[in-house]
C-alpha cells in the first residue's frame, strides 16, 4: 500500500485546515485527511475505512500526542495510551534541521496563535532535547519571541545524531540558529541534503 504525505498548502482535494496541519495523504491515489481537533484528538476522513489505521500510524509519526481518532460520524476508530505533554524552553532544544521554508512560516500563522498551540516530538540528548519534527513551528516561536513550547518525548533512528552533528557544524544549537529561506531554496538545499545522506547511509 503506497501512502504519500501531502506537503503543500493548496490542494482542492483536501480541507484547508487539514492541509495546514500536514494531515493530508494519498493512498493508492485516493485522498484521505486527518484533522486535529484538540490537544489529543483528531478526525479521519476518506473513502475506504479499511486503510484508516495505516494512515493513523503514518500520521502519529509526526504527531504522537494525538491519541484518539474519530471518523466523520464521531465514532472512535482508534485510541492509544495518553502521552505526557511537557513544557520546555527553546534554549533546551537542539534542532536536527537547518532550514525552514518561508511559505510554511506564512501558512502556520492560520492555526498557531500562541506558544500553547505548538506541540513537537523531542528526544533527550545530553541534558537537552533534539527536536525530531516541527522546526517550522519552532522558528515561528522564535519570531514571536515565545520562550517555551510544549513537547512529547519520543525516540528516533540513529541518523538523527548525524543530522544534529551537521546542524552544530553550521552553528545551530537552538531554534534561533535555523535559517529561513525561500520555498525554492528550501526544496533545493534541504531535500538535496536528505537525499544525499540517505543514499550513502
Amino acid at each position: 500500500m503506497e501512502i504519500q504525505r501531502i506537503d503543500t498548502y493548496a490542494d482542492s482535494r483536501f480541507s484547508e485546515c487539514a492541509l495546514f496541519q500536514h494531515g493530508c495523504f494519498l493512498v493508492e491515489g485516493k485522498p484521505y485527511e486527518i484533522e486535529i481537533i484538540s490537544d489529543f484528538e483528531a478526525v479521519v476522513r476518506g473513502e475506504e475505512k479499511e486503510v484508516y489505521l495505516k494512515i493513523i500510524e503514518e500520521f502519529r509519526f509526526y504527531a504522537p500526542h494525538i491519541t484518539k481518532f474519530y471518523n466523520s460520524r464521531g465514532n472512535i476508530i482508534k485510541e492509544y495510551s495518553t502521552v505526557f505533554i511537557k513544557t520546555i524552553s527553546l534554549e533546551e532544544i537542539q534542532p536536527s534541521q537547518f532550514y525552514v521554508d518561508e511559505e510554511k512560516i506564512f501558512a502556520i500563522q492560520k492555526f498557531v496563535h500562541s506558544a500553547n498551540d505548538i506541540i513537537i516530538p523531542v528526544m533527550p540528548y545530553k541534558g537537552r532535547y533534539i527536536s525530531l519534527d516541527g522546526h517550522t513551528r519552532l522558528y515561528y516561536a522564535v519570531l514571536n519571541e515565545w520562550k517555551a513550547v510544549r513537547a512529547v518525548v519520543e525516540s528516533s533512528d540513529v541518523y538523527i545524531f548525524d543530522f544534529v552533528k551537521e546542524a552544530q557544524k553550521r552553528e545551530i544549537y537552538t531554534p534561533q540558529g535555523i535559517k529561513m529561506v525561500s520555498h525554492s531554496e528550501y526544496e533545493k538545499k534541504w531535500y538535496q541534503f536528505c537525499d544525499e545522506y540517505f543514499k550513502t547511509h
